[in-house]
């Protein structure tokens, strides 16, 4: 498909989608959205994708969410409740999506950072659900995540009250998991996706499946469940080879089967 408005990059398993409105704080408008459902719906299929990297072009913002010139776009409220959903997209993807954050993450960019599985900030980004600032909430995940990551006293100031919070209070209370330099933001992040890449596509998977159960399911059967994508794992060509690297003292060569 023509894009507009997003870059998309393949380089070794490692698919950076870069949403490319550096002008306007790299804002989603609604044609963006729809772009990144298709963009998300080929990355689960393009075997060639392992990692996914999810970032804003520029230093100045990662993304200040919907464009909010342009929400008429999307009709009435109904329509705007059944939208293409950019940040559930993002959700939608199956293999690790780490959201390389450069500069601002607020209201739809912060959800969208929310949505991926690992988050990388450089020391000037910040953070913020301002959509109570406006006459609304966020409806792509804040009140929901937020809790999750934060805890539900520092969600309820975010959400509360719009504030911002910076690199250094976002890694403190858990919403990052590092803080670099902004010139060592992009190495840190792709040596990251690397290190993910030489392991299993279908380990990775599956981890990946078993963690966002944690986040859903009752402990009980959480355990249950995530034995069971222990045992599929066996079944694989990978598992073998896993085992077999191991015995022989090399590297092993993983090819997703």
């Amino acid at each position: 498909m023509e894009l507009h408005d997003i870059r998309v990059d393949v380089a070794d398993y490692i698919a950076t989608i870069t949403l490319n409105r550096p002008s306007k704080l790299n804002t989603v408008t609604r044609s963006m959205g729809e772009q990144l459902r298709a963009i998300c719906d080929h990355m689960n299929k393009n075997k060639e994708v392992r990692v996914v990297i999810l970032t804003g072009e520029g230093p100045k913002s990662f993304s200040a969410g919907s464009d909010i010139e342009v929400l008429d776009d999307y009709g009435s409220p109904w329509d705007l409740r059944n939208r293409d959903d950019y940040c559930m997209a993002i959700r939608s993807i199956r293999k690790p999506v780490i959201a390389m954050v450069n500069g601002y993450a607020i209201g739809g960019g912060l959800e969208l950072a929310l949505h991926a599985d690992i988050r990388i900030a450089s020391s000037n980004a910040r953070f913020g659900a301002g959509e109570i600032k406006l006459g609304w909430i966020g409806g792509s995940g804040s009140t929901q995540l937020l809790p999750r990551l934060v805890g539900p006293g520092k969600a309820a100031e975010m959400v509360l009250t719009g504030a911002m919070l910076s690199a250094d209070e976002a890694l403190r209370t858990g919403l990052v998991e590092r803080v670099v330099e902004p010139d060592e933001l992009e190495r840190t992040v792709r040596e990251l996706a690397s290190t993910i890449v030489s392991y299993s596509p279908i380990a990775v998977e599956n981890a990946k499946l078993a963690l966002r159960a944690a986040m859903n399911m009752p402990l009980d059967a959480g355990l249950q469940y995530e034995n069971s994508l222990f045992a599929f794992c066996f079944t694989t060509e990978d598992a073998q080879e896993g085992k077999q690297s191991f015995k022989e003292k090399r590297t092993p060569h993983y090819k997703g089967k």
